[in-house]
């Protein structure tokens, strides 16, 4: 099981925090990732972190302000997000994968319910 947490509203240029914490499995096991969707649109990619860490990847649109991370021995994932824009509002959605990455969202084997994060201009 996965929980995210950590979002909210804020205005374009601050900062947010995603957390993402698992239970009931070996979460340094599996791949991260996040995605985001807002509605009437496909739920996309924002980024994925390898099981130990060692590895990540962005979308083009995030690259240079959110920073994926984790803490294995706390079993969570963060998701840094830095100068927000009103184009990043959306459900954010952590997911975890057996395969060593993942980077389109059939890839992913457990999602957590998602967090609302709000920018406004």
């Amino acid at each position: 099981q996965l929980q995210a947490s950590g979002g909210g509203l804020v205005q374009a240029g601050d900062s947010l925090r995603l957390s993402c914490t698992a239970s009931g499995r070996t979460f340094s096991m599996y791949a991260m990732g996040w995605f985001r969707q807002v509605p009437g649109k496909e739920r996309e990619f924002v980024a994925a972190i390898y099981w130990s860490g060692g590895s990540t990847y962005y979308a083009d649109s995030v690259k240079g302000r959110f920073t994926i991370s984790r803490d294995n021995a706390k079993n969570t994932g963060y998701l840094q997000m830095n100068s927000l824009k009103p184009e990043d509002t959306a459900v954010y959605y952590c997911a975890a994968t057996r395969r060593a990455m993942g980077l389109t969202r059939v890839e992913y084997d457990y999602w957590g319910q998602g967090t609302l994060v709000t920018v406004s201009s």
